[in-house]
């Protein structure tokens, strides 16, 4: 960093060709660059960056909140950026006067200043299950990022689209200071490029390559196992599973934990290779109400979604099949709804939610270049809720 006292006669200078007639009134903001410091120096860059409009409506900067909580600009640039070093009742302090103020960042100083978007960008397949774990996603990503000097945008990419696309124009354009990614494979080419461009990113699952990485995961070989077992102490004997695609990672630990447990506990079961879980409603049910037409019927069925368990009932009862009697359905949910549609349907929640606010805290810990201990967290679930 720059010398303080080489820079003052700089800024002052640009300040004045920046401002015009206003100069005057900001000169005094620079007042800590006669020593030398990178927070001075940075206090100063925010004043310049951060400019009034040349008329009454005047745009409110570092230099206002820190005049109005009587603290220094250094110290209220740091407590919005929730430098570990300031205090949180000095964070809420300074907090609470921006939002009164109507405080809003220079963006492009900011990026100027710091070489950061103050971006974090979700990408999305439009195949995720919209009405329930992709939403309670983007919520608690969103809630853990507030108060942060971080935004949120969520980038879709669409089935006939390569999922590298997104990846590369964020990391290429430097869009985003860095990238929650969801839908991971055994050997997914987007944590190796992102791992090897040295990118910030966290995924909402796990990988098998070897690579060291920020991640949350749902342990889905326990779901299947825990569902089977479920479903064969009510009586079941003939097991059906759909899974979610078979690349994704998450496919491959539901589909061990299910059969590796049917097959201990002596029961028949089969894997739907007609659809997945990500298929969508119609599809799903067209498919469920075919096998139960077909002989040898499956008794308990277990479905990787929300929508594919709703879309599973709704094709076993064209068979005029009761569910609880005739047969029997273990879902996993994230946020709670499936009761309202049928009350015998067993559950295994998924703390989505905490999954969000994992990755958001432990992303943004690493592109600020703090020590955080947990990198990675996995979800055990243990219970299985019963209804009716």
């Amino acid at each position: 960093m720059p010398d303080g006292r080489f820079l003052a006669p700089v800024l002052q200078s640009l300040l004045r060709l920046h401002n015009g007639p206003f100069a005057a009134n900001h000169l005094t903001g620079f007042a800590a660059i006669a020593l030398p410091g990178e927070e001075e120096t940075e206090a100063a860059m925010a004043a310049l960056s951060d400019p009034p409009p040349p008329d009454s409506d005047v745009r409110p900067t570092l230099k206002t909140i820190a005049a109005a909580t009587g603290l220094a600009i250094a110290t209220v640039s740091r407590a919005l950026k929730d430098a570990p070093d300031i205090g949180e009742d000095t964070k809420r302090r300074v907090r609470e006067t921006a939002a009164l103020l109507g405080y809003r960042p220079n963006r492009a100083g900011v990026r100027l200043r710091t070489g950061k978007t103050n971006v974090i960008a979700l990408v999305l397949s439009t195949e995720t299950d919209i009405m329930n774990h992709t939403s309670r996603l983007i919520y608690s990503i969103a809630a853990a990022l507030r108060g942060t000097a971080y935004h949120l945008v969520v980038m879709p990419f669409f089935p006939d689209q390569d999922p590298m696309e997104p990846i590369r124009y964020l990391v290429e354009t430097e869009s985003a200071d860095g990238i929650i990614l969801n839908q991971t494979k055994e050997d997914d080419p987007r944590i190796r490029y992102m791992h090897d461009h040295g990118f910030p990113f966290a995924a909402h699952g796990r990988s098998n390559m070897g690579i060291d990485h920020l991640y949350f995961d749902f342990d889905n070989e326990s779901f299947g196992r825990l569902a089977a077992r479920a479903l064969v102490e009510r009586g079941r004997k003939r097991l059906f599973l759909v899974a979610p695609p078979r690349a994704h990672m998450y496919a491959r630990h539901m589909i061990t934990g299910f059969s590796d447990e049917a097959a201990l506990l002596g029961v028949r079961f089969e894997i739907s290779d007609r659809v997945t879980s990500d298929a969508g409603g119609d599809p799903i049910e067209a498919a469920i109400a075919a096998r139960f037409a077909a002989p040898d019927p499956p008794d308990g069925l277990l479905l990787g979604s929300t929508t594919a368990a709703m879309a599973a009932i709704a094709g076993a009862e064209r068979s005029h099949l009761v569910l609880g009697r005739d047969f029997d359905v273990v879902a996993k949910e994230a946020v709670p709804m499936l009761r309202r549609f049928r009350q015998e349907i067993l559950i295994i929640r998924e703390d989505v939610g905490r999954a969000g606010e994992f990755l958001a805290r432990a992303l943004v810990a690493a592109i600020d270049k703090r020590d955080w201990a947990e990198r990675q967290g996995l979800e055990v679930p243990v219970r299985v809720e019963t209804g009716g």
